[in-house]
């Protein structure tokens, strides 16, 4: 028996193909080098649904209709509501504002889903800095607009592309906790809605979507590239996890790592990084894998996703408690293909599981049973 499923295979998909021992994903035949900086995601989600609705899924009708999606969404924000929600964790208040969207598994669904989760964000951030939400812009890209509604001003060209390469980067990744979820809960007839708010709730989890805050958390601790040794040595030495090193599948470099990496330096490039920020950051980067090969020569601890995400949104003005709000941004997408996969097989997921408890009568009950 496998504890926590690790190894077995769950699903046959044609959606993403996560190589662990090569450091290598791809999707649906693209790989991640051929896509992130130069595909949008709305040409991403198209690729990942074609095939799974009842009608074309084409590219270039994706950014028009995810545009008027975004004003239907934007539709059901209530101002009234906005103290209440601003008070909640973003990941919790963005749940509860997916929670009005009906189910359905047609198109329009899948678009409202993913439109909602930008807008529905970006109003969060917004009541929570004592702003009000904007409106969208129907004709503008995805990643431009809920930049726009999430800061209150136009992004420049290269802030939009960065979250856009973010964006495409987590679109999807094999069957991690989220996707699974949602994969079960689309096996049982419901709909896209409930398959994407039980995504969402299991990304919120610390051991899968809630690691990148953590990262910035470990840099403002080291303060200086002087300081990272000595540091990242104590917290070894207490026993400490390094936050954005070591993946559960990849046995080398996490290729998400270096495409978001690539981001961050074309956004430095243009002025939208600190340089004493990005340094700091590659001499940490640099200083603990140094140490984990010294310290566990017999693991193989790479840097992950979770490093230069947390480098990139905030280089982008995005706070870090919703960074897990933000990821979900990108991974609704993956979400909703894995669960239109599953759905079309008919097959409900219902695995067995090992009783290992006592045998009956072997313990006293907790209460004598009454006469009829």
């Amino acid at each position: 028996m496998n504890e926590g499923l690790e190894g077995v295979v769950a699903a046959r998909t044609v959606l993403s193909d996560v190589d662990g021992a090569a450091g290598r994903l791809v999707l649906r035949g693209q790989s991640l080098d051929a896509l992130a900086g130069r595909w949008r995601f709305e040409q991403v989600l198209a690729l990942l649904w074609d095939g799974f609705f009842d009608v074309p899924v084409e590219a270039h009708a994706m950014p028009p209709a995810l545009g008027r999606a975004r004003l239907e969404a934007a539709a059901l924000l209530r101002p009234e509501d906005a103290q209440a929600l601003a008070a909640l964790a973003p990941v919790d208040a963005l749940r509860a504002l997916l929670a009005r969207l009906p189910d359905g598994d047609d198109l329009p669904t899948a678009l409202r889903l993913v439109a909602a989760t930008g807008v529905f964000t970006a109003a969060v951030l917004r009541w929570r800095a004592g702003g009000s939400a904007l409106a969208p812009q129907a004709d503008a890209p995805h990643a431009a607009d809920v930049l726009r509604l999430a800061q209150g001003r136009a992004p420049t060209a290269q802030q939009a592309a960065a979250l856009d390469t973010y964006l495409v980067t987590v679109a999807d990744h094999g069957l991690n906790a989220s996707t699974f979820a949602a994969r079960v809960v689309a096996s049982t007839g419901a709909g896209l809605a409930s398959a994407v708010l039980v995504g969402l709730s299991a990304l919120k989890g610390p051991l899968h979507g809630g690691a990148p805050g953590p990262v910035l958390d470990m840099l403002d601790a080291i303060g200086s590239a002087d300081a990272a040794d000595d540091w990242l040595q104590a917290a070894l030495d207490r026993g400490e996890r390094l936050m954005g090193f070591g993946h559960r599948i990849y046995r080398v470099r996490d290729p998400r790592a270096d495409a978001l990496k690539g981001a961050l330096r074309q956004l430095a490039a243009a002025g939208g990084v600190g340089g004493e920020r990005l340094a700091l950051a590659e001499a940490v980067e640099r200083a603990a894998l140094a140490s984990l090969q010294a310290r566990k020569p017999g693991r193989v601890l790479e840097t992950n996703v979770e490093f230069y995400t947390a480098l990139l949104l905030e280089a982008l003005g995005l706070p870090r408690e919703a960074f897990t709000a933000v990821f979900a941004m990108g991974r609704v997408g993956g979400w909703i293909a894995h669960a239109r996969e599953q759905a079309r097989t008919g097959r409900l997921i219902r695995p067995q599981s090992l009783y290992v408890g006592p045998a009956p009568g072997s313990v006293r009950a907790v209460a004598e049973p009454q006469p009829a």
